[in-house]
């Protein structure tokens, strides 16, 4: 069912996506776009935020790390929210947890932990809207859909988009989303082809290839 040589339009990808289901379980539908950049030279880093229409089809637990926010988080629907007995649970190794926000003042405690969080993902960033003095909107957004995306050491970008079980609607849609994100972030130090191949997959599947005018079209 899958030509590897042939390039799918998106609405073509995601029709034989959805035919390739043979796992028992809801396989999470991905990504991967690799882009000509060098993710070496701090200008050409490709890393934003997007909010899927139609979100992860994930329950994502969120931890709120603030010494004057507390209320504020747990009433946004943060699963977890305190100061000093997660700093300390996280210095002991607990990582239990999906993404991590926070007020500014808590960040000098949570840098400190740089070495466990920065390798699984979960420092808060400002520009991830993961630090903000108004941490209950970047919860309720996140609860919504929000993910964040970087491309890795080769200057590929990988993401889940969604579950097989959404529509092929929900999944286009998801997918169109990150795709105006990833264009409107094309470093500007950037040069040559800036999408070089596009692939779907769920996690069972094989990979799909897209053409690039998926991404490149994108408006």
């Amino acid at each position: 069912m899958v030509d590897r040589r042939k390039e799918l339009t998106l609405e073509e990808g995601v029709e034989v996506l959805k035919k390739l289901k043979a796992a028992k379980f809801n396989e999470t539908v991905e990504v991967s776009i690799r882009l000509g950049v060098d993710p070496k030279k701090a200008d050409q880093v490709v890393r934003g935020t997007v909010t899927l229409p139609h979100g992860t089809g994930k329950t994502v637990r969120v931890l709120a790390i603030t010494k004057t926010k507390q209320s504020e988080a747990e009433s946004a629907g943060a699963d977890m929210v305190g100061f000093e007995d997660f700093i300390e649970k996280i210095k002991g190794g607990w990582t239990d947890v999906d993404v991590i926000v926070a007020t500014p003042e808590a960040m000098p405690e949570i840098g400190k932990l740089g070495k466990i969080l920065g390798p699984r993902g979960l420092m808060p960033n400002p520009k991830a809207g993961t630090v903000t003095p108004n941490i209950a909107q970047a919860i309720h957004e996140i609860k919504a859909g929000k993910v964040e995306f970087r491309v890795d050491k080769f200057g590929i970008l990988h993401l889940g988009v969604g579950r097989l079980s959404f529509t092929e609607q929900q999944l286009r849609e998801n997918l169109a989303e990150l795709f105006r994100n990833v264009m409107r972030l094309k470093p500007a130090s950037a040069k040559g082809q800036y999408v070089k191949s596009v692939y779907l997959s769920s996690t069972m599947s094989p990979g799909i290839r897209l053409t690039r005018a998926v991404v490149e079209g994108a408006k």
